[in-house]
C-alpha cells in the first residue's frame, strides 16, 4: 500500500465526497476528506495509477514520511 494525497479540482469541491466514493471505489482506502480540496489515505501501488483518470482528480501524489532522530542520538 502507498500512501497518497488526492488533490480535487475546483469545480469538484461541492461534490468531494462523490470523488472520495468514486476513488474508493476505485480501491483506495480513503482516511480523510478535507473539505479544501484534499482527500488522503492510501492505495495498492498497482491501482495508483488509475485514479489520475477519476472526474474531479487534479493530481494523485504519494505522501513523504519524516522522521526525527530519537532523543539519545548525539545529531540533533
Amino acid at each position: 500500500m502507498v500512501k497518497i494525497s488526492v488533490t480535487v479540482d475546483r469545480e469538484h469541491l461541492p461534490v468531494i465526497a462523490d470523488v472520495a466514493e468514486a476513488l474508493s471505489a476505485r480501491g483506495m482506502h480513503v482516511e480523510q476528506v478535507l473539505p479544501l480540496g484534499f482527500i488522503t489515505g492510501s492505495v495498492p501501488a498497482d491501482r495508483r495509477e488509475t485514479l489520475d483518470a477519476i472526474d474531479g482528480v487534479e493530481s494523485v501524489d504519494e505522501q513523504l514520511d519524516y522522521r526525527l532522530p530519537s532523543p539519545d542520538e548525539d545529531i540533533q
